[in-house]
């Protein structure tokens, strides 16, 4: 048996090998598994009794030192409070997230969604009522939407479209009774639209090592910013 299993070709599991086949084809990998991950999440909050949404869901309190949990700040932007609000983000993933991977690569378009969802959280904490709840990938997409903005202004691309989405998307967050967080809107936006500008001006091969600097100072930026509580002791 053992020289059977040694002679037998090696197989790899058919979802791996479809992921790496279209890796090697230039498809958005990076913006399918983030899909993919906000939806599998969906699900379970849609379990009874798993209390998923409960456990993952952020607000400023989980960041004060006697309720610390500062994991929520991430794992906030991957729950989502509806189906309606899982699709409306889900599209706008799909329309930004295809242009910025293949525009700045898989492993720059992952940082810039992560820190953009983050910021989203950082908002959260600095501009809404510490015991305000918040679920959703919207922070991120604003941080997608931010960059591509930035980066679309400094190569001379036409913007006028896209302003005036943006423009919808943050008055939207503002409308009362649409329990909308715009707080996080207005973080991942101002975070994204940092990161758009560092990446396009250090492009160049000969700025790879700055841009990796600036990108590791504007998450520390964040985490400092996460320290709010810390920082500026309240009772």
């Amino acid at each position: 048996m053992r020289e059977q299993r040694a002679s037998a070709p090696r197989t790899k599991p058919a979802v791996l090998t479809r992921m790496r086949s279209a890796a090697g084809r230039g498809a958005p990998v990076v913006t399918y598994t983030l899909i993919g991950i906000s939806v599998a999440v969906y699900l379970l909050q849609m379990i009874p009794g798993l209390g998923v949404t409960g456990a993952i869901r952020y607000a400023g309190l989980y960041s004060h030192p006697g309720y610390l949990e500062p994991w929520r700040m991430m794992t906030s932007v991957f729950a989502h409070g509806s189906i309606l609000h899982l699709l409306l983000n889900m599209y706008t993933l799909w329309i930004f997230g295809q242009l910025l991977e293949g525009l700045l690569g898989r492993w720059r378009y992952l940082t810039l969604y992560l820190l953009a969802g983050l910021a989203g959280s950082v908002g959260v904490l600095w501009l809404a009522p510490p015991n305000m709840p918040v679920v959703g990938a919207s922070g991120a997409i604003f941080g997608l939407m931010g960059a591509f903005l930035v980066i679309q202004r400094r190569l001379g691309g036409q913007s006028t479209q896209l302003f005036v989405l943006l423009g919808i998307n943050l008055v939207i967050g503002f409308i009362p009774g649409m329990n909308v967080a715009w707080q996080a809107h207005l973080g991942g936006l101002a975070a994204g639209a940092l990161i758009g500008f560092i990446l396009v001006e250090t492009r160049k091969r000969s700025q790879q090592r700055l841009q990796v600097w600036l990108l590791v100072a504007v998450g520390a930026v964040l985490v400092l910013l996460s320290l709010r509580y810390f920082l500026f002791p309240i009772a």
